[in-house]
């Protein structure tokens, strides 16, 4: 039975950046002790009357609490609870001081005098008229946002989002929430169609009002971006949307057609499939074709040369031996503005970029150097000895509104280069590719660099594999391992595994331990890091990096970050923490940010280390800076230990380990086992079941990710 709990707000402990969880302090109206309240909405406010519906629990770690299922706010009464609210910074420009003061003058009467009779405030020492507007503005707006949210309490859905509602809309937010609740998926951060789509039922809105089936169709459109594809059949789409709206294919299929004739929905009509885009990735895959064709001819010529004498001069000069391929990669550096170098590992990659940036260096020519991630750049600049850059700090990336990206380089601010190298281009995914190459400037070539077998980026598109498959560009594809077998079983077994074989398992740095329960091989992980590896004198913060197909389950990233940060990072008296959702943040956690943040100029995969937390604030140091994420951003941090084979891309540690068990199956494919293996230097360990192990070798069923880059760049007929 749900128990009440009535008391003042005393202090805030915890809350969540999206306001789905809070952590506070209650001091109950009959004066007895503060009781640690837990509940899954938004904060109340310090001084706050509240009334909380609910149940006493025992948590093992923080003892007695109270659960709370439902929060009402009560307008403070007494002068004490008046004080205390105006006092916690609710209404911008009180603090402690002036609310003192107010609440000696007015007494109980304060919150009606800020509300009804705000001249009256310029009785108190130290408000003019102006200041007296002000406060009773801020009141007013405090009034508004708790009206904002009890409206959508009263329909069944959290108060969390009043907030972002209330700073995007003000006034007219219940207007808004009345009219049209969809704009709300299109128009406020943070709020998607599912969110929209459950407060118009709780409004009454009917499952067929026509601005429900244009968001929901908005809505399966933007989960083909999400799921890798940048067009989807406009069938598919059609019954994608029915399927999700639970309505009639005819009703959306006349939607889909509207939303094309409006523009709204873009779309190419290819050999009878009619394909559909959302606006921004169709704009974005047409730049990225004809800025490419601009390219591949535009290149500054490098005339009066004899390409075959430069490429035989530089082998001579740094004393290596070059493969037939390498020479070719070489003289088309020379030769073309766009050209792409692929190869596994052990290929000569590294070499052949080496030799493209002397030659070209030869003649005169500005080289930059990018990688889509911070990891790959530093890759890439220790082994060429230049300077390397993420592409967003190339392009310069800043916030713009709502914290979207805003690049000072682009094509009214080009790059000052004449060639720009770029590493690890199979994790570009068709947006970034299209910000890149607008800030390219024309006549400067470009060399793509990059492992085509690799998994394609998380993002739309497959951009480096859709421009190899489509013949127009200039493709080196380098073949010949270097590396004697010998001397590095994980390359050898990258090959073999690339070409649908076993890897051989019996040498010390390629390993697959069997085990055939999860759970047992999720303690073998632990003891791993935490015991024999460390005693062998690894690094395990930094040269050793545990690897998952998937984040749940037992092997799942979220649960062996747990358990690794358990186990190499326990909790200790004096260690401050953050306690979040689904995972605490401890001084010296090896952490990831897991979205971009163009203002604190930090991105998707970035790994760092906490090294400081305090006052709710936590201090992270990344390879480029240190980065202070304040209270409510501490959602954009992951814990690192263990992480996706996705987010590991564009990286080498000495050791990698990874799980290989049946609960993993879907995931488990040949070029996801291939991207992980490759990312080792030193050593593999696999650890699981023989059968998840061939499952993932045989498995080739890599799904084509639905775009016409590849046409496009042909010239074929889209219309």
């Amino acid at each position: 039975m749900d128990n009440k709990l009535e008391g003042i707000v005393e202090n805030i402990t915890f809350q969540s950046g999206d306001g789905s969880f809070t952590v506070f302090r209650l001091k109950p109206g009959n004066e007895g002790a503060a009781v640690a309240v837990t509940g899954s909405f938004p904060a109340p406010l310090v001084g706050e009357q509240v009334v909380l519906t609910g149940e006493w629990v025992e948590h093992a770690r923080y003892g007695r609490q109270f659960k709370a299922s439902s929060c009402r706010r009560i307008a403070p009464a007494t002068e004490q609870g008046i004080e205390r609210f105006l006092a916690s910074g609710a209404v911008k420009g009180i603090g402690p001081a002036m609310a003192a003061r107010l609440v000696k003058h007015f007494g109980a009467r304060t919150l009606e005098i800020i509300e009804l009779s705000p001249r009256r405030l310029a009785e108190v020492e130290g408000i003019g008229s102006k200041k007296a507007e002000q406060i009773h503005q801020a009141y007013a707006e405090q009034a508004e946002l708790k009206e904002v949210m009890l409206f959508l309490e009263m329909h069944g859905v959290t108060g969390a989002y009043a907030a972002r509602i209330f700073a995007r809309y003000g006034s007219d937010s219940i207007a808004v929430l009345e009219a049209d609740p969809y704009r709300l998926a299109e128009e406020v951060k943070g709020i998607g169609f599912r969110i929209a789509d459950q407060i118009a039922m709780a409004l009454g809105f009917d499952r067929e009002h026509p601005s429900r089936l244009a968001a929901g169709v908005q809505f399966a459109l933007l989960q083909t971006g999400q799921a890798g594809h940048c067009c989807v059949p406009e069938a598919a789409l059609t019954e994608e949307s029915a399927k999700l709206l639970n309505v009639d294919q005819a009703d959306i299929a006349r939607v889909v057609s509207e939303q094309i004739r409006q523009g709204k929905l873009c779309s190419e009509d290819f050999h009878g499939l009619t394909l559909v885009y959302p606006r921004y990735l169709y704009r974005a895959e047409k730049l990225v074709a004809e800025r490419l064709l601009q390219l591949k001819d535009q290149a500054k010529p490098v005339d009066g040369v004899d390409h075959a004498a430069l490429v035989d001069e530089w082998e001579m000069t740094a004393r290596v031996t070059l493969a037939g391929a390498q020479r070719q990669a070489l003289a088309a550096a020379l030769t073309h503005g766009v050209l792409v170098l692929t190869g596994g590992p052990g290929t000569g990659k590294t070499t052949t970029v080496r030799g493209i940036l002397n030659l070209l260096e030869q003649q005169g020519f500005k080289i930059v150097l990018g990688a889509p991630t911070g990891r790959a750049a530093k890759r890439l600049s220790e082994t060429t000895g230049r300077e390397a850059m993420t592409i967003h700090r190339l392009l310069e990336a800043g916030g713009g509104m709502d914290d979207e990206p805003l690049f000072a380089r682009d094509e009214h601010n080009p790059l000052d280069a004449d060639v720009v190298i770029v590493d690890e281009t199979s994790m570009m995914d068709m947006l970034l590719m299209s910000y890149f190459l607008q800030a390219v400037p024309d006549g400067c070539r470009v060399v793509l660099v990059g492992d085509v077998d690799q998994l394609p980026a998380v993002g739309p598109g497959s951009v480096l594999k859709d421009i190899i498959r489509s013949g127009v560009i200039p493709v080196v594809r380098l073949t010949e391992v270097f590396r004697q077998a010998g001397e590095s079983m994980i390359v050898l077994n990258a090959h073999r595994i690339n070409r649908g074989r076993m890897p051989e398992c019996g040498s010390p740095d390629f390993q697959f331990r069997e085990i055939a329960d999860s759970e047992a091989v999720a303690r073998a992980i632990v003891d791993l890091c935490q015991n024999e590896l460390a005693q062998e004198g690894f690094d395990i913060w930094r040269e050793v990096q545990v690897l998952s197909p998937m984040h749940r389950q037992p092997c799942g990233v979220e649960n062996l970050n747990k358990l690794l940060q358990a186990a190499l990072n326990p909790p200790v008296d004096g260690k401050d923490f953050i306690q979040g959702i689904n995972q605490v943040l401890r001084e010296g956690d090896k952490v990831m940010q897991i979205r971009n943040n163009y203002s604190k100029k930090v991105f998707n995969g970035d790994i760092g280390y906490i090294i400081a937390i305090a006052d709710g604030k936590v201090l992270v140091r990344y390879p480029e800076d240190d980065v202070v994420y304040e209270k409510g951003e501490h959602d954009e941090l992951t814990l690192a230990y263990a992480m996706s084979v996705h987010k590991s891309q564009g990286s080498e540690y000495p050791v990698v380990v990874m799980p290989l068990t049946p609960g993993h199956h879907i995931m488990l494919q040949r070029n996801l086992l291939y991207t992980a293996v490759t990312r080792a230097k030193e050593r593999v360990i696999l650890l699981g079941a023989r059968a998840a192990l061939n499952t993932a070798v045989m498995s080739d069923r890599t799904r084509r990710r639905y775009s016409l880059l590849a046409e496009r760049l042909r010239g074929e007929d889209l219309c």
